[in-house]
């Protein structure tokens, strides 16, 4: 029960064994050794919440941020000690923003909830009772939930059956095997990862070792962690900031009313006698009584609404992303997706952009283009052969070229003689089987009679095979083998089926010896028709070039750096021949290495390398990766806002660095610096210093770096700082022979340096999610490689090239908003609590309050809450356009300038300067027993509060107005909505008696204020008083010390650009400063609809090269 009872809330940990033994259908042992072992379900559970943990872990997780636990403990206050103020006013703000936070985040958990029913509930069959049930995916059990008798024979045939798959010709037809306890070891080759997808296979069978939450899937998800971005810590500091000034006033107060009250007459007054018990209570209770009464007086200064409108409009705002039908790509039918919306306003500040290349950068669709034999050089021209030095306009003559192994013999290019033509033919024919035979590609096929016949069309094969791998690498090398005669047909058992020249030819499959990134290399033993026994290895030149005693290693090795130069992928073909003795050796080797139950990886590196070494050397493949569309103009326009881009690459050297210049990533006029080859700490050491001096030295304007992985892992280790010293004064970084987890430490180590820049990772494969997870933002490509980056990453899109809207746009929009958001909410606050303070000087700090309690409740979440609501989900304070073209307007806004402590101050000040108008500008108006009204009647206190009130709502509501620069009916409804609804609420509120109020101090008080033509008069004064010195203020500033955004917003005499949406128009020759009313729309940013006439002209001020960058569409010349 109590196992149960942690489950339900979360807290009953996984299973942490490192190991386990699993007892296929339930065999355990018979000699009572046998320890029950507890393995959790299958059951996937991506959701933070159940039904019995939802309140009490939500309440804990929200009253961790500050805000929330200051007003909960304020609310306990209120209720605790006698306050001025009801404990309504902090409890219902309070219940109101926990209310909508947990109802965000129950919504969103549910739908959690709904994705992990839909993978739970999946239909799977299991073997029960010697037959198939079929039951659901959560309900999978590790060693099986048979209720039969262990030595039942339907299960002992699956014990066979897996016996079989996994070690061959050994356990087959070894039907004793029924009575007998085996003890089978498990590697990564035989695990099935949850996840995958079957193809070509119609069934399998399978035993379950890690289910549920212990899935690699489930636990690359749970390590995860918070990412927290930059305005939240704005915000938090802001916090702390308005928290001393909260305690402040409140001391200052308490300090202030205990000497006021020093005077007799003051400390009893005549109207306000003590009572015995307060005469006799301590002083220092008391006075701590006051502080806190105080602190509840002023404890509005502290927005408590800010966090749930900040997450209103970070959910709210996410799905933008998804609705830009820019961010849409067509031909694969994939929109973008918000995976996380806590880092939305993160996508306007990035200053490092580290991307994957291979399916990022490039289609990750490889194309077979050349390669070198036995050292000659050939590639593929118009679906054929050709050898190295003719042109393809000699490919009329026929007689430099073979479309198929069979033009081998009869190609003048390749005469020598009798004997020679024959050897040829051998190597090449060798040269393509290896490239059709080592391989884990599978095939689909339609029909295969005449396939390999003869020379092959290009046209003709696709139609009939359709190959499956999971490199494309692979896939490439096999179609392109089929195009020049040597065609794979499939496995069938464990045979490999060739068509050679329509000739069939089998290959028994006897072992894979699997691709591991240590090795570099992968190889298979096959055994030929004639029964020889053949090794096939293909792998990096580093990794198969040593292992090479014979072939032309010096030519290959020159070739394969050729092709690296162009931005081909190369890989080398070697092979080896076995004696009978030497295969009975190596197949009794991997045997036991594969069957060890201890330190079985190891066993098996040893036995790979005694297995393949001593090859001969066939050649190397060449395959092109096509980079994307718009790749070159998206980097660029990266560089132009400001942005560094690092490339994190598992390719060599020369094939990096090839596709670095070609998709503009390096210059051809950049100093390129290289750090590669370093075998030692102080060479590497010595080199950065060189490369640091040449940096400062060379009058270059801008350096680009390659850094190898082996390099790198040195630079980490002991010289960070050099090594970050010589990357800051690089533009563009180019890492080459990287592994997964050394791009998340490049990361990591961006992210620690002393100016803490935000940084980007984009990936699209398995291998980038640890970058991916580890830079501040993710962004996963739905590329060819799985969906395991896009999982993983906060955001995906299907393009690289979308990555430019989604930052120069959607970031600087998101972040514009989100930080006017959170300046503007500090400072009506300030105008809110400034006054209530100012009060206490005039009523001797009794703590009298100078607003209703209903008004002190609604101010936040009704009077002023929609309007900034609004303006940060469609606020769009220049054309969309204008971003996309100007990428250098994103620097504006980077390093978090728009919440700078200098920003930061000025909203503060604005409130408190504001605040003082309204609060002098009513004293001034009422005070000194002025009476207002016809009947010679004098407003009371109530009245002056109110009247302070009104001009404040309506004056921060015009504030928010003059901040909003695109208006559609949407923010006109809630900005003068807001003010007609304060009106019509207090009208209702205070001109009726409403019997469940207790005390109703405001009735009739609001319809008396407004029955004074000298309150109208104050209240219109007092709002442009106030907004007056703002639009002074701004029009000074845009005139004499104008940013680039506002420049970009006002139209210059002569600029080609005659309007856009968000800028305002003039008339040909008019200058700027015409006329007032002109200046004044420049000034808000403002356009009349009536007289827009936008056009771009070919000589506009923009870049040249942007036109197309991010509007994904050519731009007409006439009209934008």
């Amino acid at each position: 029960m109590w196992r149960w009872i942690r489950q339900q809330l979360g807290f009953d940990p996984p299973h942490q064994s490192d190991t386990r033994t699993i007892y296929i259908a339930n065999r355990f042992p018979l000699n009572g050794l046998y320890t029950p072992q507890k393995f959790i379900d299958n059951r996937i559970i991506s959701s933070k919440y159940t039904v019995w943990n939802f309140v009490p872990k939500n309440l804990f997780e929200q009253f961790r941020r500050v805000a929330n636990f200051y007003f909960l403990i304020i609310f306990l206050v209120q209720l605790m000690i006698d306050t001025p103020t009801s404990p309504i006013t902090s409890g219902l703000p309070l219940f109101f923003v926990i209310t909508v936070t947990a109802i965000k985040q129950g919504y969103e958990d549910w739908l959690r909830h709904i994705s992990d029913n839909e993978v739970n509930a999946a239909p799977v069959y299991v073997v029960r009772s010697g037959g198939l049930v079929k039951t659901r995916s959560r309900n999978i059990r590790i060693h099986g939930t048979n209720d039969n008798n262990s030595t039942n024979g339907g299960n002992c045939k699956l014990f066979l059956l897996i016996l079989y798959l996994l070690y061959g010709e050994k356990f087959k037809q070894k039907e004793d095997l029924c009575s007998k306890k085996y003890a089978i070891p498990l590697g990564p080759e035989s695990l099935l990862l949850r996840g995958a997808r079957l193809k070509n296979t119609k069934e399998i069978f399978g035993v379950a070792v890690y289910t549920g939450m212990e899935t690699k899937m489930a636990l690359n998800y749970k390590s995860k962690s918070q990412k927290r971005s930059a305005v939240e810590k704005s915000m938090n500091t802001f916090l702390i900031i308005y928290l001393i000034i909260l305690i402040s006033e409140a001391i200052i107060s308490t300090i202030l009313k205990y000497t006021w009250q020093a005077e007799e007459k003051w400390d009893e007054p005549w109207y306000n006698q003590k009572t015995e018990h307060q005469r006799n209570s301590s002083k220092i209770l008391k006075f701590i009584s006051d502080f806190l009464a105080f602190l509840v007086l002023y404890n509005f200064i502290i927005p408590i609404s800010l966090y749930v409108t900040v997450e209103m409009q970070k959910f709210l705002g996410s799905f933008f992303i998804g609705w830009d039908l820019d961010l849409y790509h067509e031909e694969s039918d994939q929109k973008a997706h918000v995976n996380t919306s806590d880092l939305n306003e993160e996508l306007g500040q990035v200053e490092y952009v580290f991307t994957d290349k291979t399916g990022t950068l490039t289609e990750n669709e490889m194309q077979f283009r050349e390669c070198s034999i036995n050292g000659v050089k050939y590639q593929e021209m118009n679906g054929r052969l050709v050898s190295e030095g003719p042109t393809p306009d000699s490919l009329e003559g026929n007689s430099s070229y073979f479309s198929s192994i069979s033009h081998l013999a009869t190609s003048s290019s390749f005469r020598t003689s009798p004997e020679n033509d024959t050897e040829l033919i051998k190597e090449h024919d060798l040269f393509f089987k290896a490239v059709s035979l080592c391989h884990t590609v599978q095939i689909s096929s339609v029909q295969t009679d005449g396939i390999g016949d003869g020379p092959w069309q290009s046209n003709f094969a696709s139609s009939q095979l359709e190959y499956y791998a999971s490199s494309p690498d692979e896939k490439a090398l096999v179609e392109a083998a089929a195009r020049f005669g040597i065609v794979f047909i499939g496995n069938s058992e464990e045979t490999m089926e060739v068509k050679t020249l329509g000739k069939l030819e089998r290959y028994k499959l006897l072992h894979i010896l699997e691709f591991d990134s240590d090795r570099r290399r992968m190889s298979v033993i096959v055994q030929a028709p004639s029964g020889e026994k053949l090794l096939f290895a293909k792998g990096a030149e580093s990794s198969i070039l040593p292992q090479c005693i014979g072939g032309e290693i010096e030519k290959t090795r020159i070739h394969v750096d050729e092709f690296a130069l162009k931005g081909l992928r190369t890989l080398c073909m070697a092979y080896r021949r076995f004696t009978s003795k030497e295969y009975e050796e190596i197949d009794r080797r991997l045997f036991e290495a594969r069957t060890a139950l201890q330190q079985r990886e190891e066993k098996l590196a040893d036995v790979f390398q005694f297995i393949e070494k001593d090859l001969i050397l066939l050649g190397a493949t060449a395959v092109e990766d096509k980079l994307q569309d718009k790749v070159r103009e998206t980097i660029e326009a990266l560089r132009m806002a400001g942005i560094k881009v690092w490339v994190l690459t598992g390719d060599k050297h020369e094939t990096a660095v090839s596709v670095s210049l070609s998709c503009g990533h390096f210059h051809r006029t950049m100093n390129i610096l290289e750090l590669i080859n370093q075998k030692s700490d102080s060479e590497c050491a010595e080199k950065l210093r060189q490369l640091a001096r040449r940096i400062t030295e060379d009058h270059v304007i801008q350096h680009g770096l390659v850094v190898d992985g082996t390099s790198l892992s040195l630079a980490l280790r002991e010289h960070e700082k050099l090594f970050m010293e010589v990357c800051r004064n690089c533009s563009a970084v180019l890492c080459c022979r990287m592994a997964p987890l050394q791009k998340a430490k490049v990361i990591r180590l961006i992210k620690i340096s002393p100016e803490k820049p935000i940084t980007l990772a984009v990936g699209d494969g398995a291998n980038d999610v640890s970058m991916i997870q580890e830079a501040h933002v993710g962004i996963g490509i739905m590329g060819k490689e799985g969906r395991q980056a896009a999982r993983n990453s906060d955001y995906a899109i299907a393009r690289f090239k979308f990555l430019s809207k989604l930052l120069f746009v959607h970031g600087h929009f998101y972040y514009i908003r989100i930080a006017t958001l959170v300046q503007y909410f500090f400072y009506k606050n300030v105008c809110f609590i400034t006054p209530q303070f100012l009060y206490q000087f005039y009523c001797l700090f009794s703590q009298q309050t100078l607003y209703d309690s209903v008004y002190l409740t609604l101010y936040n979440i009704c009077f002023t809450s929609l309007p900034i609501l609004i303006y940060s989900l469609l606020e769009q304070h220049i054309d969309p356009h204008v971003l996309q073209n100007k990428p250098t307007l994103y620097r504006d806004i980077s390093k978090n300038r728009q919440l700078s402590m200098k920003t930061f101050l000025y909203w503060t000040i604005l409130g408190f300067s504001h605040a003082f108008i309204f609060f002098f500008g009513s004293y001034f108006l009422i005070g000194k027993d002025t009476s207002l009204l016809g009947n010679g009647q004098m407003f009371g206190n109530w009245t002056f509060g109110t009247l302070v009130f009104t001009v404040m709502v309506i004056t921060v509501t015009a504030k928010m107005a003059l901040e909003t620069h695109f208006w559609t009916w949407i923010n006109h409804l809630v900005t003068w909505g807001s003010i007609l609804f304060y009106f019509i609420f207090s009208l209702f509120y205070g001109g009726i008696l409403w019997p469940f109020l207790g005390s109703q101090n405001m009735y009739f008080v609001f319809i008396e204020l407004l029955s004074s033509g000298s309150a109208w008069f104050a209240i219109i004064l007092m709002v442009v008083t106030c907004l007056f010195l703002d639009i002074v203020k701004k029009v000074f500033d845009r005139q004499l010390h104008p940013t680039n955004i506002e420049k970009a917003q006002l139209t210059e005499t002569n600029s080609s650009i005659k309007c856009l949406d968000s800028m305002c128009c003039f008339s040909e020759g008019e200058t700027a400063c015409a006329s007032v009313g002109r200046m004044l729309e420049r000034v808000i940013g403002r356009c009349s609809p009536t007289h827009v006439s936008r056009s771009w002209s070919a000589s506009d001020p923009f870049y040249t090269n942007d036109r197309s960058i991010l509007t994904l569409s050519t731009m007409d010349s006439s009209t934008c």
